[in-house]
């Protein structure tokens, strides 16, 4: 890649998928001591990329609870006639269920750190994916229904927007195989997950991870998780204010 294109932006993605020729790559290092903007998006998406590669693979989902989470986000699939090379990818599926089986018995369930990694791995999933959200409001009368019928428990949701943290929306995650809601919201640039689980172990309460600091607490029976590439102290506050907000501002 020559690096034809006039978004500097752009062209640190490309330079860190290494598709600029030296001239270019050269060029843009240059820009990138100079203006701490750029340096910073490709510090960023260094970050994203080890994060990605230190996730652990998770199990596969058995199909009925994949149909159970297809059917909270309203996807669908046709019916096609079984072949051959999906009865045998259906074998390799039993087996790596098989293996999932083992591995979530011969697992701690109170162990947060395996959590806390499947937490961050659907935060960074989210930040590719076209969309961040399966449901894009500012306004929590709309995001907590949407939540209703489609997991157990709807989550509690509040309105931070005038603390300079505004909703987004909300999507639903897969954790330890069980769907889970999960709240986004927005600080200047960057997005807040917070996810929320019935029970569970007690998480850690704070870590860092290749960029990616999460907060864990607990109250009323729930855990909570609160991951962003936000600075911690910006992390801490938005924690802080989401207990401390008041019944009235979550209805």
């Amino acid at each position: 890649m020559t690096g034809g294109s006039d978004d500097p932006f752009l062209l640190v993605h490309a330079y860190c998928d290494d598709e600029l020729d030296p001239a270019n790559a050269l060029a843009l290092e240059r820009r990138m001591a100079e203006d701490p903007r750029l340096a910073a998006e490709r510090d960023r998406i260094q970050a994203l990329k080890r994060a990605m590669g230190r996730l652990k693979r998770a199990p596969m989902a058995p199909p009925a609870l994949r149909a159970k989470v297809e059917r909270a986000v309203g996807m669908r699939r046709p019916a096609v006639r079984p072949t051959w090379s999906a009865m045998a990818a259906s074998v390799v599926l039993a087996a790596a269920i098989s293996v999932g089986a083992t591995w979530s018995v011969v697992t701690p369930s109170g162990n947060g750190g395996l959590v806390g990694d499947e937490v961050v791995g659907n935060h960074i999933r989210s930040l590719m994916a076209a969309q961040p959200i399966d449901v894009a409001s500012s306004d929590q009368h709309t995001v907590k229904p949407w939540f209703n019928g489609r997991i157990p428990v709807s989550p509690r949701v509040v309105d931070l927007a005038t603390e300079g943290f505004p909703l987004v929306g909300g999507r639903i995650d897969v954790i330890a195989q069980t769907p889970v809601p999960s709240l986004v919201y927005r600080f200047r640039k960057h997005l807040i997950s917070l996810t929320e689980m019935q029970g569970g172990g007690a998480p850690p309460p704070e870590r860092t991870t290749d960029g990616y600091h999460t907060i864990g607490w607990r109250a009323g029976g729930v855990t909570y998780w609160a991951v962003s590439d936000v600075d911690l102290d910006a992390l801490q506050k938005f924690v802080k204010l989401w207990q401390a907000a008041p019944a009235s501002e979550e209805r």
